[in-house]
Parts: C-alpha cells; sequence; structure tokens
C-alpha cells in the first residue's frame, strides 16, 4: 500500500512538472505578467492621483452634524493629505446662508432644505438620516410619551410630571436656539412651530445633553448619535429610538443630514466632488454607519 501510495504521489508531481514547463514556454505566461503589470500601473496612478489632490474644503452649518463632519474629515485628509478641511458648526440656517453668500462650499443642515434656500440655488444632498431622542433626566419614572403628550409638553399645556403618572415635579423644558436644524426639524415633525414655551433654549446639542443631565424634571431632544448614559432616552407611543425603528419608519421623530452645495456636484470643483465620492464609498459608509447614523436608502 505504501509503494503504491508513493508511486502515485511521484506520477503526480512529474505531471505537475510537465505541466508548469509547458505553461512557462508558452503565450499565456508573457500575457499573465502583462496584465499584472497593467493592473500595478493603474493601481500606482490611483493612488499618484489621490495624492496629489490639493486644496482647501470650507463647510459651516449644524451643530448637530459635529461628529460627522470631524469623522469625514478625518479619513479624507488622510486619504488626501493635500487637502485641508474645516468645519464651523454655526447652526443650519446659518451654514446655508453662508453658502449661498458664497463663503464656504458646503453648507450642513439637520433638516431639510426650505422653499426659500432651494430657489436660491442650493441643492439638497442628503448624507445620512438621523434620530432626535427625547431626553429626561436619569431620576425621572416617566419613561415613555404618546406623541401627543409630548406635544402638549412643549406647548405648556402639561406643566408636571405627575401628570403623567410621575412624581409632582415641575418639567422644565430644554430646546435649541431659533435657526438650529434640530429644534426646526423637532417642530416641524411635531406640529408645533412657534408655539413651544421654552424654559432655556441651548445653542448646541452638547449643552442640551449636560442640561438635561444636570437639572432633575428636564427634558429636552438631541441627535439619537448624541444620546450617552447621562440621560434617559424616552420611548414615544411605545417604539424606542432606534436605528431599526427609523429604518421601519415606526420612530415618529427622524430627519436628515444635508450636505448642501450651490448647483448640483458635478458642478462642484474637483475637491468638492472628491468629498462626496469619499461620502458615498464603502469608506464613507462605514464612516456614517459607525457615528450611529443611517445610510440613505
Amino acid at each position: 500500500m505504501k509503494k503504491r501510495f508513493l508511486r502515485t504521489i511521484m506520477a503526480g508531481t512529474t505531471a505537475l512538472a510537465l505541466t508548469v514547463g509547458i505553461v512557462g514556454c508558452g503565450n499565456s505566461g508573457s500575457a499573465s505578467e502583462e496584465d499584472v503589470s497593467e493592473n500595478a500601473d493603474a493601481t500606482e496612478e490611483a493612488a499618484e492621483e489621490e495624492t496629489e489632490l490639493s486644496g482647501t474644503l470650507a463647510l459651516a452649518g449644524s451643530t448637530s452634524m459635529e461628529k460627522l463632519c470631524e469623522a469625514l474629515s478625518e479619513g479624507f485628509m488622510e486619504k488626501y493629505p493635500g487637502v485641508t478641511v474645516t468645519v464651523e458648526y454655526t447652526g443650519s440656517s446659518a451654514g446655508i446662508e453662508s453658502l449661498v453668500q458664497g463663503s464656504v462650499d458646503i453648507g450642513d443642515a439637520s433638516r431639510n432644505l426650505e422653499d426659500g434656500e432651494l430657489e436660491s440655488g442650493a441643492v439638497e444632498n442628503i448624507v445620512a438620516i438621523d434620530g432626535i431622542a427625547v431626553i429626561t433626566n436619569t431620576e425621572n419614572t416617566v419613561e415613555n410619551l404618546t406623541k401627543d403628550q409630548l406635544i402638549s409638553i412643549y406647548t405648556g399645556e402639561i406643566t408636571n410630571w405627575s401628570e403623567l403618572g410621575g412624581s409632582d415635579e415641575a418639567i422644565v423644558v430644554i430646546g435649541r436656539e431659533a435657526g438650529s436644524g434640530t429644534r426646526g426639524a423637532f417642530e416641524e415633525l411635531l406640529e408645533i412651530e412657534d408655539v413651544c414655551a421654552y424654559a432655556q433654549e441651548l445653542d448646541s446639542t452638547g449643552a442640551v445633553l449636560a442640561k438635561v443631565a444636570s437639572t432633575p424634571g428636564s427634558i429636552g431632544y438631541v441627535s439619537l448619535d448624541a444620546v450617552d448614559e447621562s440621560v434617559l432616552s424616552m420611548t414615544l407611543d411605545g417604539v424606542a429610538a432606534t436605528e431599526e425603528n427609523i429604518v421601519a419608519g415606526d420612530y415618529t421623530l427622524s430627519r436628515p443630514f444635508v450636505m448642501a452645495t450651490m448647483g448640483e456636484i458635478t458642478e462642484q470643483n474637483e475637491v468638492v466632488q472628491a468629498w462626496f465620492e469619499y461620502i458615498n464609498s464603502e469608506e464613507g459608509s462605514e464612516v456614517v454607519s459607525g457615528v450611529g447614523l443611517i445610510l440613505p436608502q
């Protein structure tokens, strides 16, 4: 048996040697080397193009988009070392205004563009979907609200947690400043524009998070990706603020993250076009998902 096994191995080895010899002498081996060389050249040229891209890219707008913009900027500048990306977090309306005035390349808005902004030539490019989480202090015993109850809280009709089955404690209504994309989306989705009874209006997502975390009886709203263990994320009509529920359309409060341009993306300079190509690439998609946002469908 052992001798038969050895003869089989020797025969297979001889056949393999003959095959290798034939391939080595034929044209197919030469063609393979040419293909490898061409692929290597193409890869090298692509790498050179990425390295050679240079210039600046200026963005301004939504504070809710800070985590996304910082992550994208870091990845983009690593890919294109010759490009410098700057981002100012001035609020959605201010960012679009800067875009229209020509002081930035991209205006960030955490809401859909308004008719007047579209009429000015701004183009809405949705890069991600964000959920708006309703948050309260961790000591609060009320963990779920109906949409109508949430509306009543923010319009001043319900002013004490005892009216909702909680403790006898005044509700401190926290919101964002006028011009905030988060505020605009929140009020628009609940149809309570210009009728909210805010106790305080704060100018950033982080400020709202910190205020609710440190203020018993308080309630506020922030981007889904900003929620941490310092606050309680409330359910709405029994539905939690999660990516799965937003994609399924079961969660009430969600909004787009927009990177607006003056004119179509194809009309922009090569740096701006490369920015959107990066966002739409597999690498960019991983960045969007990595900061807790949902990819546009």
